[in-house]
């Protein structure tokens, strides 16, 4: 599915992004990208964990039938995915489509802006 970009920034850049998009779409340009940003680093690495990322690759590469199948798969406790699940979940980098879950991702990019 491509590459979904993680940023660091404000909700003004937010809406540039969304405004730049829309602004090449309106004029016959195919926009397709997917943008996530977090209003801190902080936040951006409390979600983007080693753990989390191991979990986001296994789900692109096998998907998963439910929490406890990808606990199982990762050899890791139920809680402790359940809680990645839902923090990946919420930021928009895990989608469910009933119980399965999946990484639509092929890549997952960074970017902290310093002029923040």
């Amino acid at each position: 599915m491509g590459k979904v970009q993680v940023h660091v920034g404000t909700l003004a850049d937010m809406g540039k992004r969304f405004a730049g998009a829309w602004n090449r779409a309106a004029s016959g340009e195919k926009v397709n990208e997917t943008h996530i940003t977090f209003l801190d680093a902080q936040t951006m690495l409390e979600a983007l964990t080693p753990k989390r990322l191991e979990l986001l690759r296994y789900v692109h590469q096998h998907k998963a039938e439910s929490v406890r199948e990808l606990a199982q798969a990762l050899g890791r406790d139920y809680k402790n995915v359940h809680t990645d699940v839902a923090v990946l979940e919420s930021a928009g980098l895990l989608v469910r489509d009933g119980r399965t879950l999946t990484a639509p991702w092929d890549e997952v990019q960074a970017n902290v802006s310093l002029a923040i």
